[in-house]
């Protein structure tokens, strides 16, 4: 009796275990000691979020690749900077990026106050060929100087390290909460219908969550500032390699040129991940199915029949979380002049 108790007991813990890995989306994201949320910072940042200003020619903002009116991307296979140029990668959801460890495909960016400096003196993306002269832009604007001040009241004028501040706090609360998936593991199991709960437990089986794991499905374990990479292919020498280029960008080894970084990319989240087509780093996949087929093949060599990637694809769309209303800010205005050249 007693052994028969013990047998089922462990049968349960096996299947709880199973879904250990799988985590709800919290409603808030970590926020660093030196850099505390307040509505005000918020506002400053989503304004700064919003400013084409910010870029050399005056067309481009952080919000014209991220889109936070959309799905948080630009639905373009890479990103579209100043005077029409195009970069060699997709740009990644802003959504839920406040629990990403690491940013950027290949994780260069230690946090999102890092991460909001790249851009703007990228040449391809918002041009400026300085923070300095970012900072002048800003520095000529009267709304933005008595915005800072009420801010950062210790500093006698905006810095771009404060401006960086004020985009990560507002992008602290780019956060989707209450997906069918958090609702189900937070007790109601009628939020996933059958398919989903097929896929959920068949990503488990075949070992997707060997790498997406945690509340963001992009690793659990990791401390901010600290990345989670994995190689991409895994498994190379499939059809996939050449019908969707890659190999030809080396990821990480672009940051680091250490041979053993070649082809490591940062584990993306699978939150909202089927609305945030096309996939992977280059864009080159155009449909979830497919892209689940990738996967599988590149990093598990496995071959997935059809009913298998629609159930996993049933699952990823339980993923899809509650966007919270964004409304566009009103631009603190200069008189009489403009702030950005004619070319």
């Amino acid at each position: 009796m007693h052994l028969r108790k013990s047998l089922l007991s462990l049968l349960a813990l096996s299947s709880m275990s199973a879904f250990a890995e799988f985590k709800a989306l919290p409603e808030k994201a970590p926020v660093p000691a030196d850099n505390p949320m307040t509505p005000a910072k918020i506002e400053l940042g989503k304004m700064l979020f919003f400013d084409p200003r910010l870029s050399m020619d005056g067309t481009i903002s952080c919000n014209s690749c991220h889109n936070v009116m959309y799905h948080g991307g630009d639905g373009r296979p890479v990103g579209v900077g100043v005077h029409g140029q195009r970069g060699g990668r997709g740009s990644p959801t802003v959504w839920n990026s406040a629990f990403q460890t690491v940013q950027f495909w290949d994780g260069r960016a230690a946090s999102l106050e890092e991460q909001a400096l790249g851009p703007l003196v990228n040449s391809v993306e918002m041009g400026m060929t300085s923070h300095d002269l970012v900072i002048d832009r800003i520095r000529q604007i009267p709304g933005y100087i008595q915005a800072f001040k009420a801010v950062f009241p210790k500093e006698a004028k905006p810095t771009i390290l404060n401006a960086a501040k004020a985009i990560a706090a507002y992008e602290r609360i780019l956060i989707t909460p209450n997906s069918p998936f958090d609702q189900y593991m937070r007790g109601k199991k009628k939020a996933l219908n059958a398919q989903q709960i097929k896929g959920m437990k068949l990503v488990d089986e075949i070992g997707c969550t060997s790498c997406h794991t945690g509340e963001n499905f992009s690793g659990d374990g990791f401390k901010m500032g600290e990345g989670h990479y994995q190689p991409f292919p895994q498994i190379p020498g499939s059809k996939y390699d050449k019908m969707y280029d890659l190999l030809s960008d080396k990821g990480r080894w672009e940051v680091t040129k250490k041979d053993d970084d070649k082809n490591l990319w940062r584990v993306p989240t699978w939150r909202n991940v089927a609305i945030t087509a096309p996939y992977f780093h280059n864009g080159k996949v155009k449909t979830l199915d497919e892209a689940v087929r990738v996967m599988a093949k590149t990093q598990l060599g496995i071959d997935l029949k059809d009913e298998q990637v629609s159930d996993i694809v049933g699952f990823l769309n339980a993923l899809t979380g509650e966007f919270p209303k964004q409304t566009m800010p009103m631009l603190p205005n200069t008189a009489n002049m403009t702030l950005t050249p004619d070319n």
